[in-house]
């Protein structure tokens, strides 16, 4: 079997090495506009050798793991190239407006909308890792669209991984990760974009930040390009999701201007309902997209 990654960062480049681990016989090819993220993932062994698009032909499974903004004409031009028979899937972590963009593509059931929710701060080819995705959770969007025998490679290839798999229609999807995993990219971001404002002036508060700080802000390490393509795709949601998260600071700003303490506590415990949920994620060790 021949598979080609296009998009050799973190996402792409993990799941090539879970391949080469799994699959020894598969041969790995690579993809990607950046050169140098290319000649990297060449020469840590990642994939095989360099492809061109003019021989995706040959290729029996294509991975696009590439910014979401970008991914609808990647992926269109893809569908024309590749034979009868490929599996073309793509890793992003928004679905619905790809789906509505490749709808009347006459290959349209030769793609499969995949999400592993898996992933760290970190990007580009040195932070791939092969157990990324191992036991965690990968979610099959429109799979109606797919052919069946199509959903069964993408199934076996994900197989060695344990991987708890999730169907989904793709808004819903991109309405619950606009809760669950874009809203907490935006508050890292602006948290930390917030305490570096405070920073010019007061060069001591790093000396004062403690594991919490750490914890909250790690997502904003994350790539800037990734998760700008993220919010420009699923806008709707994402200002959605906002929407609700701004009214309940605003409330809180409210109940601490007007000292009332006892409903900022009834708050707090109301979001300690939380726990069970989070202690699960965290022994999941599940920091994904």
């Amino acid at each position: 079997m021949n598979v080609v990654s296009i998009g050799l960062g973190l996402i792409g480049g993990s799941f090539a090495l879970s391949l080469r681990k799994n699959f020894p016989e598969i041969r790995l090819f690579g993809m990607d506009k950046n050169p140098a993220h290319l000649e990297k993932a060449l020469e840590l062994g990642i994939v095989d050798e360099a492809l061109e698009e003019s021989d995706l032909s040959s290729m029996d499974v294509v991975v696009v793991s590439i910014p979401v903004d970008k991914s609808s004409s990647v992926i269109e031009k893809v569908l024309t190239h590749v034979h009868s028979e490929a599996l073309v899937m793509d890793m992003g972590s928004t679905k619905a407006a790809l789906c509505a963009a490749i709808d009347r593509h006459p290959r349209r059931n030769q793609f499969l909308a995949a999400h592993p929710i898996a992933g760290t701060e970190f990007s580009g080819p040195e932070a791939a890792f092969s157990l990324l995705f191992q036991n965690k959770t990968m979610i099959f969007c429109d799979v109606d669209s797919t052919k069946p025998e199509l959903i069964s490679v993408a199934k076996a290839l994900i197989a060695p991984l344990e991987m708890n798999l999730k169907f989904m229609d793709s808004k819903a999807h991109d309405k619950h990760l606009a809760y669950v995993s874009h809203l907490s990219h935006i508050s890292s971001f602006m948290l930390g974009k917030t305490v570096l404002g405070v920073e010019e002036n007061d060069k001591t508060i790093f000396d004062l930040a403690g594991s919490g700080f750490a914890s909250t802000v790690r997502l904003a390490k994350s790539n800037p390009v990734t998760w700008t393509a993220i919010f420009k795709e699923n806008q709707k949601e994402v200002l959605n999701a906002l929407q609700e998260y701004i009214q309940h600071l605003n409330t809180f700003q409210k109940e601490l201007e007007t000292q009332n303490f006892l409903e900022i506590e009834q708050q707090l415990a109301s979001a300690n309902e939380l726990k069970p949920i989070l202690n699960g994620i965290l022994k999941k060790e599940d920091y994904g997209n």
